[in-house]
């Protein structure tokens, strides 16, 4: 397993740790429920070093991010960000990433998930046929997510940069608790508010910033949390998590990422997904929502009220914030609108569920 600039941290201070995509990672500190409501309520700190950072430089930069992504890249200016995907040659998704544009037209970050770092280089690599400059800075790159609603007040005070009125998917570049050349964006996954700060890990910069964010911090109750909280928090939000909501096999339009999908420019399989825009899916990602007892776990299988299969479940928990339990679930188009009774089977039994709009909050 690879470590994070902070995994000492984290084992220093008692955190339940566990192998994910790779990594050595804190999973909880103090309890899933206690930390999702110190983020939903104040502000908490998540090591998110793990995942993928990629630099795309050079003319023709844009160019290949345009070809290879769903989204609109050619919108963004120096200091935005954007929410897209990779689609594969079938119209499913290789990932979910953030680009970020560093300098118009010539410098972008591409931000993606750490159990896809190889896949997404080379499926990207595969189609610079023009040359790009492409740099693979993953492991040479720290990254804390401090979320949460008093997030942005306490890291104010580590730096000059205005970071109190960062615009959602704006990003700014400058010195932060002592270290130079820091990116902070918001673009948080846990739809509590927040940043992300983005450095080097070189020299003593982990030890730098980790330490000035809890001295700020920890006074008015900041706390470390795990990646077990930002998954309840995130799925409260009804943001997809890739492997989980999202995978090759699964469109964006299936999952709600038309937003996302732009047919202004060519991309790959921009012809299958534009047909299925036109003639409509078969089936969609929904909300669900418990009527009686159980918990939705991701594989379950979901069946309407004459016993016949008409999707899965994706994500689901018991939901910290409205104290019930909820999950999202891939569904037959007749089968999508809210309200509808379904079932999910948990152990063999059916148990009776409804459709709800997302996000659950």
């Amino acid at each position: 397993m690879k470590n994070t600039p902070f995994t000492a941290k984290h084992e220093a201070l008692g955190a339940k740790m566990a192998e994910f995509a790779g990594y050595n990672m804190p999973i909880s500190y103090t309890g899933i429920n206690d930390e999702h409501h110190c983020v939903r309520n104040n502000a908490g700190v998540f090591d998110v070093s793990h995942m993928g950072e990629f630099i795309l430089k050079g003319p023709d930069a844009l160019d290949l991010i345009q070809r290879v992504t769903s989204n609109d890249a050619a919108k963004l200016t120096d200091g935005k960000a954007q929410y897209s995907c990779l689609p594969n040659e079938q119209g499913g998704i290789v990932d979910d990433l953030l680009v970020y544009c560093v300098e118009e037209n010539k410098v972008y970050m591409l931000v993606v998930n750490a159990s896809n770092i190889e896949k997404d280089w080379n499926w990207i690599s595969s189609h610079n046929t023009k040359g790009v400059e492409m740099h693979n800075i993953s492991d040479k790159t720290a990254l804390l997510a401090v979320q949460g609603p008093k997030a942005t007040e306490y890291m104010q005070r580590l730096t000059d940069m205005d970071i109190t009125n960062l615009k959602y998917y704006t990003f700014t570049k400058g010195k932060f608790a002592g270290v130079d050349n820091v990116l902070v964006s918001a673009t948080g996954y846990t739809g509590a508010g927040g940043v992300e700060i983005y450095f080097e890990d070189e020299g003593d910069n982990a030890e730098k910033i980790w330490t000035e964010i809890f001295k700020t911090g920890t006074p008015d109750g900041l706390k470390p949390i795990g990646l077990a909280a930002r998954d309840t928090l995130r799925l409260e939000k009804s943001f997809c998590l890739y492997g989980n909501d999202i995978d090759d096999t699964t469109s964006p339009l299936e999952a709600g990422l038309s937003w996302i999908t732009k047919f202004t420019k060519d991309f790959t399989a921009r012809p299958i997904l534009e047909a299925q825009k036109a003639e409509g899916v078969t089936r969609k990602l929904v909300g669900i929502e418990m009527v009686d007892k159980g918990i939705p776990r991701h594989g379950y299988k979901v069946q309407n009220a004459a016993g016949e299969e008409i999707g899965v479940v994706t994500s689901g928990t018991q939901s910290p914030s409205l104290g019930r339990p909820i999950g999202m679930a891939y569904v037959t188009k007749p089968n999508a609108a809210a309200d509808t009774e379904v079932f999910v089977m948990i152990r063999d039994r059916g148990v009776k569920a409804k459709v709800v709009k997302m996000p659950f909050m």
